[in-house]
């Protein structure tokens, strides 16, 4: 088992990745939130494999679960869903100090971990991702949130869990494109900040892609270590955990552009970071090998590089300007200056992002 502790000034918890954890959820569970109650939140198209044996689990650790399930789509990723999920612990007396388990993958994470930091203003929350887009990212570092029809993730807040379970083994039932949708974290962790790991992934795809279970174990470590050091820097994003946000400008507006339906979100992150790393090299921060490796390495792992069907730019702009990293009206864009080194960009013109937009058509 490969363990990452992740450390910060008043919380610290570990995150734990290995073939087969989903048995022993109860008993971690019961180390870093004991008590005799849990909700554990299911995405319920994995109800009857995977939250069986998570339930099964936590009542050998003499947990009496409620379990619940939600419809794991960005559509269901509101205020309603929430509202819904508060309604069921009030009902069943769900206590402070009982935990929260999100069973799922990025959008039941993010959701119940909304839940986990309002609910009774905050109870443990624990989170055992099955998807690797949520196994690498969404899991890590504490950042939980819903939609809103102006955009993604703009109502939220800062709720780090009490433990992360990573069972690698999740992933043989999640359909291939789900699968090659975590790729896109995977690919922009290296490129903001490990070049090692941007070669590594480039060596390795067709062992990646064939889910070798000991590859699949160290992609996971490899850039969770990277997420939690950067988390570990700057909890709250004030400064370097921005660099996390490269391509996510672009692609939560083409997210909520396509109204959630067309692109997922590693697909929408992968055509996020293409734009981004065109307009860097248009505007001559970065050289346009950078552009061609990205490009390249993205098209191996089967991730889209190009639409054309995307909205028009005057409604993907419009919906730029609503994003919550807009700082005094000014889009803020995380841009590659070379392989592994990213900057913050405040003051790009509106032409260069829209003709950024027109390479991806």
């Amino acid at each position: 088992m490969a363990t990452v502790d992740l450390v910060l000034p008043h919380h610290r918890y570990t995150i734990h990745i290995a073939p087969g954890l989903l048995a022993d959820l109860g008993s971690m569970a019961r180390k870093a939130a004991p008590h005799d109650r849990a909700t554990l939140i299911i995405d319920d198209k994995i109800t009857d494999t995977h939250g069986q044996a998570a339930l099964a689990s936590l009542k050998a650790a003499s947990f009496d679960p409620l379990a619940t399930t939600m419809t794991a789509s960005e559509g269901h990723k509101n205020l309603a869903t929430v509202q819904s999920l508060y309604h069921k612990l009030l009902d069943e007396h769900l206590e402070r100090r009982s935990p929260v388990i999100a069973l799922g993958g990025g959008i039941v994470g993010d959701t119940g971990g909304f839940v986990a930091a309002s609910y009774l203003r905050g109870v443990p929350f624990i989170q055992c991702p099955t998807t690797l887009l949520a196994m690498v990212d969404a899991s890590v570092g504490g950042k939980v949130g819903i939609n809103m029809p102006q955009g993604k993730n703009l109502i939220g807040a800062f709720h780090q869990p009490v433990l992360v379970v990573i069972d690698t083994d999740t992933l043989n039932t999640l359909p291939k494109r789900d699968f090659i949708c975590g790729l896109a974290e995977c690919v922009k962790h290296g490129l903001i900040r490990d070049p090692e790991l941007f070669d590594w992934i480039d060596q390795n795809i067709n062992a990646i892609l064939a889910q070798d279970s000991a590859t699949l174990v160290e992609l996971i470590e490899r850039n969770v270590r990277i997420k939690a050091a950067v988390v570990m820097e700057d909890e709250k994003e004030a400064g370097v955990r921005a660099h996390l946000n490269f391509g996510h400008t672009f692609a939560h507006a083409i997210e909520a552009g396509t109204e959630y339906g067309r692109y997922l979100h590693g697909e929408a992150v992968s055509l996020g970071m293409v734009a981004a790393a065109r307009l860097a090299a248009a505007s001559g921060r970065c050289d346009s090998t950078v552009v061609d490796r990205l490009v390249a390495l993205l098209k191996k792992t089967g991730l889209p590089t190009q639409a054309n069907d995307l909205p028009t730019n005057d409604k993907l702009m419009s919906i730029m300007q609503s994003d919550k990293k807009v700082a005094d009206g000014q889009v803020r864009l995380v841009l590659p200056d070379q392989l592994g080194k990213v900057s913050i960009v405040n003051d790009t013109p509106a032409h260069a992002i829209a003709a950024a937009w027109n390479t991806l058509r």
